[in-house]
């Protein structure tokens, strides 16, 4: 069994259809993110599996549709070995 990631992780949390602007305060902590193709995209920092456990509730509580749950990789700078 491994020890738990203390790191904090990022996530980019799909949804389908566009989320209410009075629904937001539910999801302090994360940017959302409009789609031009009608979804809307919660990413940020999220602490552990507890916490994204509670997100993922509040978009079942809303009878929000759930498109993907993925964490997002930063930026990866290429290293070149010479």
């Amino acid at each position: 069994m491994h020890p738990p990631n203390t790191e904090i992780q990022q996530y980019e949390i799909r949804l389908k259809g566009h989320l209410e602007a009075r629904w937001a305060k539910w999801f302090d902590g994360l940017t959302i993110t409009l789609e031009e193709n009608g979804d809307t995209l919660l990413s940020g920092p999220v602490a552990d599996q507890a916490a994204l456990h509670g997100i993922l509730k509040k978009v079942r509580n809303l009878g929000l549709t759930l498109l993907s749950v993925n964490p997002a990789h930063p930026d990866t700078k290429e290293v070149r070995k010479t």
